[in-house]
C-alpha cells in the first residue's frame, strides 16, 4: 500500500484536518492544527507531504522520525501539530488495514466511557448560568468557557470580580457536582496574576 494523495481542510473559525489517501483505498483522519495558526500548521503538511507520497502508510514510526529529525530545525508548534495531525491519520489508516481500532494498536481501551464538556464562550458574561442550563439540558454534566474579556497587563480588579461572578451564576443554577471548566487563552498577564 502506497500514499497516494494528502489533502487539508480549514474548517472555520479555526480547525485544520487532514486526509491521506493510497491506493488501497484505505483513507485516514487527522486533526493538524495549533490554534490560530491553521493556515500555517496546513503549509506545513504540505511540505511534509512531499516526503509521505508514495511510501507506504504503515511505517508510521520510520515516517514520524523523518519529518521531525530530517529538517534542519525541529520541534515548535507549527511543525510538532503538523506531525501530529499526520500521525494521528496514519494510525487511522494502519487501524483501518488491520481491522482494529486504533486503541488495539496503542495498548488496548482504557476506559468504556469518558465525561465530555459543552463549550459556553463567557468573554461577554450576562447568559453564562442560562447557556449553562442549556448544556445541562442536553445532557452534559460540565461546560467549559473563557475566564475573562479582553483584560489589559494591569487592569481593574473588576475584572477578576467579573469571572468570580460568572463561576457563582453557574454554580448557583447547576449545583454542587456540575462541572465548570475555565480557560484563560494567556490573557491574563503576571501583574493581574
Amino acid at each position: 500500500m502506497k500514499i497516494t494523495a494528502i489533502e487539508t481542510f480549514i474548517v472555520p473559525p479555526r480547525w485544520c484536518f487532514v486526509k491521506i489517501s493510497t491506493d488501497g483505498g484505505i483513507s485516514g483522519w487527522g486533526e493538524p492544527v495549533l490554534e490560530g495558526r491553521a493556515a500555517s500548521v496546513a503549509a506545513c503538511v504540505e511540505e511534509l507531504s512531499d516526503y509521505l507520497i508514495g511510501r507506504d502508510p504503515r511505517l508510521i514510526q520510520d515516517h514520524w522520525t523523518v519529518m521531525y529529525r530530517a529538517g534542519f530545525y525541529r520541534g515548535g508548534g507549527i511543525h510538532m501539530s503538523a506531525i501530529a495531525g499526520l500521525d494521528q491519520a496514519l494510525w487511522d489508516i494502519k487501524g483501518k488495514d488491520l481491522g482494529v481500532p486504533v486503541h488495539a494498536l496503542l495498548g488496548g481501551q482504557q476506559r468504556d466511557r469518558i465525561r465530555v464538556y459543552s463549550w459556553i464562550g463567557g468573554d461577554r458574561p450576562g447568559d453564562t448560568a442560562r447557556m449553562a442550563r442549556d448544556c445541562g439540558d442536553r445532557g452534559f454534566t460540565a461546560v467549559k468557557m473563557n475566564g475573562t474579556e479582553e483584560i489589559q497587563f494591569v487592569d481593574s480588579h473588576a475584572k477578576v470580580d467579573q469571572v468570580l461572578a460568572r463561576v457563582q451564576a453557574i454554580r448557583e443554577e447547576m449545583g454542587p457536582d456540575f462541572g465548570i471548566g475555565i480557560d484563560f487563552h494567556g490573557r491574563v498577564h503576571r501583574p493581574m496574576a
